[in-house]
């Protein structure tokens, strides 16, 4: 193979993607094929589950990087369009030694993209700068592999129906917004007791409905409109690959992903008192007080659902949650973030309790937060901003967690700046007791950027007041 060039930004911390035909070519699937089945053969595999989206690219992106596997030796369990929770079924299932997902993710039509497992881990990181390094080397593996057509859809439904519990019927609006998820929860909904709408079930890879994204709230309008019109329980809607969810209660009422980790929580810890829960640095600080209350162990971690994995394996943690809704059962389940899975587990809480999601909803403990803010930084300069950042804040004697970023706790509550891995921007939140308590901590961190460089007018989001509102907010995930 002629040596290959890629496109820089591709190679991302927790998977590759990019703009199809701009900065990820046909190419560069076959290139990454041939150097993830190097890595497969070195490590003593040679079975590699591959899955794709439903997006318009994910077809040939397949056939592609099928072929690069192929070329390494590897065989191919082809098992076809469905969402990244399912891809990772598979490789359980069908005991493949690694998995491969063609996925642009909750991003735009234009992009694609590819997640991967080996071993049972993520990989990410190092890992996937080294498929690069193969390819700028031209250390392939080499063989002759197979195309197998393996279906796992039936199997991967009555998996998720397992632990279906309903102890009642219940009345939801499914939204998978055209995405990977579709034809799944078009199969489930006929098993579950009650009445269920599908919205935008057909998977569609222009997602024509909305963005397939469900931490936007404009993407979340059309299920709240018709959880209010039909009276239901709740609404629930999927990313455009499965593996994050959204939720409206029966008041119309988002409920983000950290707030539903306190439900989640609080069963998990019925079942298994003293359980270790995991959640990442820019979850509420109630869901670290809520799980210490409940006598379990909680664990604050990095952003990033591949980071987040690995520690539950190293923790042995049953549960664990990020912000942007990316949700991980280790008990009962296999400890990979499946939407659809946490969804089915929702609905056995919503089914079992005498209250009302939104009477849930009520009781869950109140904060003021922002969302997430997005501060545009220089690549270059992100990282050197945050280590500047706790070099000002140790001195000064501030109280300081770094797993991410920093996270600073005041008596007001807390305030958080992390670099993206994904993005050329910075990532802040607030939350605090009030909204008096919420201005001080924004003040606070306007000051650090600024006395990092970061001009005040870039920061006008964040200076606004703010608003006096309670319950946690989110905008777009960052990773």
């Amino acid at each position: 193979m002629a040596k290959h060039q890629f496109d820089a930004s591709i190679l991302r911390e927790y998977d590759i993607r990019g703009v199809v035909g701009s900065t990820l070519k046909m190419q560069d699937a076959r290139a990454l094929g041939r150097a993830f089945g190097t890595l497969v053969a070195q490590s003593g595999g040679r079975v590699v589950a591959l899955g794709q989206d439903g997006r318009l690219s994910s077809p040939a992106l397949a056939n592609a990087f099928s072929k690069g596997l192929r070329m390494a030796g590897m065989d191919v369990l082809r098992i076809g369009v469905g969402p990244t929770p399912m891809l990772y079924f598979a490789g359980k299932h069908l005991g493949a030694d690694a998995a491969v997902m063609i996925t642009g993710s909750h991003n735009p039509p234009e992009y694609n993209g590819f997640k991967l497992v080996l071993g049972g881990r993520s990989v990410y990181g190092p890992d996937i700068q080294r498929l690069g390094q193969i390819i700028k080397d031209k250390e392939f593996a080499s063989g002759t592999g197979r195309s197998i057509r393996r279906s796992v859809f039936g199997a991967y439904v009555r998996r998720l129906m397992r632990d279906s519990e309903l102890a009642r019927s219940l009345s939801v609006v499914w939204d998978p917004g055209n995405g990977a998820a579709g034809a799944v929860v078009q199969r489930i909904t006929r098993y579950l007791p009650g009445r269920h709408i599908v919205l935008n079930g057909e998977i569609d890879g222009t997602f024509p409905a909305h963005h397939p994204d469900p931490t936007l709230p404009e993407t979340l309008e059309q299920l709240r409109a018709t959880v209010l019109a039909e009276g239901c329980d709740l609404g629930i809607a999927f990313d455009g690959d499965g593996d994050r969810l959204g939720v409206i209660d029966n008041r119309g009422n988002i409920l983000w992903g950290d707030q539903l980790m306190i439900l989640w929580s609080e069963e998990i810890l019925r079942l298994q008192p003293g359980a270790t829960i995991i959640a990442d640095v820019k979850t509420s600080q109630t869901v670290f007080d809520t799980v210490e209350r409940l006598g379990g162990v909680p664990i604050m971690w990095k952003t990033g659902h591949s980071l987040i994995k690995a520690k539950m394996q190293e923790s042995g943690a049953v549960f664990a949650g990020e912000m942007s809704g990316h949700i991980f059962f280790a008990d009962r389940y296999y400890g990979y973030d499946d939407a659809l899975y946490a969804a089915v587990r929702l609905l056995n809480i919503v089914a079992r309790s005498s209250r009302s999601l939104a009477e849930m909803h009520d009781r869950l403990p109140k904060t003021v937060t922002t969302p997430e803010l997005r501060i545009e930084c220089d690549d270059a300069r992100k990282f050197g901003i945050i280590h500047e950042v706790k070099h000002r804040l140790q001195q000064a004697g501030a109280n300081v967690n770094n797993i991410d970023g920093v996270r600073v706790a005041t008596e007001d509550g807390w305030w958080l700046l992390r670099a993206s891995n994904t993005q050329n921007v910075l990532v802040g939140r607030c939350e605090a007791r009030d909204a008096a308590g919420l201005q001080r901590l924004k003040d606070t961190l306007c000051e650090q950027l600024i006395a990092s460089g970061i001009p005040a007018a870039t920061l006008k989001s964040i200076m606004e007041p703010a608003a006096a509102s309670s319950g946690s907010e989110t905008v777009e995930a960052v990773a």
